[in-house]
């Protein structure tokens, strides 16, 4: 009888306390949730609320001078020399590259002509009537199964490759034939820069190296922390004051001396647990005005850092793996939501933003996003990851046409001696 009675008083109990969303008890300790100070959400993710500020303001650019340069120690390109209409006038062929997402790839721009490679990794060269002068390739027929991706650096005569199955090698520029080739240990995952007779890149394992250009041995390597996973961004270099500065898929950014591989100073960006999630994380390339270099992340942080301590100038909450393009006194740079930044370069206040997206319906523009973009003498050019470029007046941020280039994967415009180009799966489109 006894039992009876308990078993009916706990019954009576568990209903008044039901684990259901109106129970007192739950609610109670929901209030208590919301109200504690001491209580933090550990895995809620900082939204960041962006908006577009001072829209209208013009910057007066009058005193801007305009480049020709496709290539840069420091990645500072700035401005160049480009005012065209994007008429297309030409479309250099290639076999379309396998097992992408993303086309990272920068062809090598001659006077008389453009180099770039097919997704067997052939290399093959143009003039500037599209006709191929020579087609190359170095692979193995098994190596050509793994679909190698090129990078290259162009040093006088010789064209210096590094791809993605670990060959690193020299070819002729006139023939494209052999001058050497080695293996690496993994495969590289950076762009390749060049101080006198050497070349720099960076593995898949984080790993800095420094190869001898005459005949591609090696001078010395510097080791950084490794990940777990495979980032899917590629690794930046410049070249400042004989140092070597170079991000990995960590966040570190390092400076080393380019003689003796000897760490400078180093710089760790992100917390012990981005380890784990490299794959999601990504930056922009390393760009530098000599005093100070700049770099942002997917992670809402934009930084100036002293390029000769490795100190930080300055962080801003912008949320962008796109290269910024540094134009005197000011920084541009465009966020991963599609918006326009314009910044100080001294103090690191934002001036103006502009939203480039505005004329993508909500629904879409989430799944929209910025590839990369160039200046001209007075545009901006952005291409997106829906294969459109928009053009944009660089003194008032507006939009003044959306070019289709491609209904697929695109990479970011390339400007050089008047043209501008842009790399399409299968094509390379010239525009005047």
């Amino acid at each position: 009888m006894n039992k009876l009675i308990i078993i009916l008083i706990a019954l009576v109990f568990l209903n008044n306390c039901s684990f259901n969303e109106n129970s007192r008890i739950w609610k109670s300790n929901e209030n208590n949730l919301g109200t504690d100070k001491n209580i933090k959400k550990v895995f809620a993710e900082e939204k960041n609320v962006i908006s577009e500020l001072n829209k209208n303001l013009k910057l007066d650019l009058s005193n801007i001078k305009s480049n020709n340069k496709i290539f840069d120690n420091q990645n500072n390109l700035g401005p160049q020399n480009y005012n065209g209409e994007l008429n297309k006038i030409t479309n250099f062929k290639f076999s379309k590259l396998d097992e992408i997402n993303q086309l990272n790839f920068k062809p090598v721009f001659l006077e008389d002509g453009i180099i770039f490679f097919d997704k067997k990794g052939s290399i093959i060269r143009y003039n500037n009537n599209n006709k191929i002068l020579w087609k190359k390739n170095h692979y193995t027929k098994a190596e050509r199964k793994l679909n190698p991706k090129l990078n290259f650096l162009l040093d006088s005569q010789r064209l210096l490759v590094t791809d993605s199955i670990a060959k690193y090698y020299s070819v002729n520029l006139s023939s494209g034939e052999l001058n050497w080739i080695k293996n690496n240990t993994y495969s590289f995952n950076s762009d390749i820069k060049k101080y006198k007779n050497k070349i720099f890149v960076v593995d898949y394992k984080n790993i800095l190296r420094c190869y001898k250009i005459s005949d591609g041995s090696e001078c010395w390597n510097l080791q950084t922390e490794d990940s777990f996973t495979i980032p899917n961004s590629k690794y930046s270099l410049i070249l400042e004051n004989e140092n070597i500065v170079f991000t990995n898929s960590i966040g570190d950014i390092t400076a080393v001396d380019v003689k003796t591989g000897l760490i400078t100073w180093q710089l760790p960006t992100q917390s012990s647990n981005i380890i784990n999630e490299t794959y999601n994380f990504k930056v922009s390339k390393l760009v530098s005005d000599g005093d100070s270099l700049f770099l942002s992340n997917n992670k809402n942080e934009f930084y100036s850092i002293d390029v000769k301590t490795g100190t930080i100038n300055w962080i801003n909450k912008i949320n962008s793996n796109i290269t910024p393009i540094i134009i005197g006194n000011l920084i541009f740079t465009i966020s991963n939501e599609g918006y326009l930044y314009v910044v100080d370069k001294k103090e690191g206040n934002i001036i103006r933003v502009n939203d480039l997206f505005i004329n993508y319906k909500n629904k879409k523009r989430k799944y929209i996003n910025p590839i990369g973009f160039a200046i001209g003498k007075k545009n901006l050019y952005l291409t997106n990851s829906d294969g459109k470029m928009i053009i944009v007046g660089l003194d008032l941020g507006n939009i003044l046409k959306v070019e289709k280039v491609s209904s697929d994967l695109v990479s970011e415009p390339f400007i050089f001696n008047n043209n501008l180009f842009v790399v399409r799966n299968g094509s390379i489109v010239k525009y005047d």
